[in-house]
């Protein structure tokens, strides 16, 4: 499972024209699942990036997280994490997790993260989306487990 978890000054996903999450200040999280991820290490993931201190504080020094600013949390599903970019030109997808299985895996995390009392926006599951974010520092982390 990868993650490219970016702070945000706001963030929202396009299908067809239409506006299908947006958030203010928080995080953006692109989420990919690979073969033989588990509920644990999805778990861990949600956890880890809620935790994740790269927040200012008073004095402007990282040190807060998305659970103490109350900032949104918009999570896009991203297939691509899993490309193998290793041989040739052309990504091999190969390790990406089945659409089923990964669209459950994307479901359970923005339960997961509403359920941490985040205020969570989505993607689409497998639309043709449209990312618009304004990159805040800027912060971006990738985060594998």
């Amino acid at each position: 499972m990868k993650a490219v978890v970016q702070r945000v000054q706001r963030a929202s996903v396009q299908v067809d024209g239409r506006v299908v999450g947006e958030i203010g200040p928080g995080l953006m999280t692109l989420l990919g699942v690979e073969k033989g991820d588990s509920e644990d290490q999805l778990k861990w993931m949600v956890q880890k990036i809620l935790d994740l201190r790269i927040f200012p504080d008073q004095a402007g020094k990282m040190n807060l997280s998305l659970l103490e600013t109350g900032g949104g949390h918009l999570i896009v599903s991203q297939f691509t994490l899993a490309g193998d970019c290793s041989r040739g030109r052309r990504p091999a997808f190969t390790g990406a997790e089945d659409p089923e299985r990964a669209k459950e895996f994307y479901l359970r995390a923005i339960e997961l993260s509403q359920a941490a009392g985040v205020k969570t926006e989505a993607g689409e599951f497998g639309g043709d989306m449209k990312v618009e974010l304004v990159n805040d520092g800027p912060v971006t982390l990738i985060l594998e487990r």
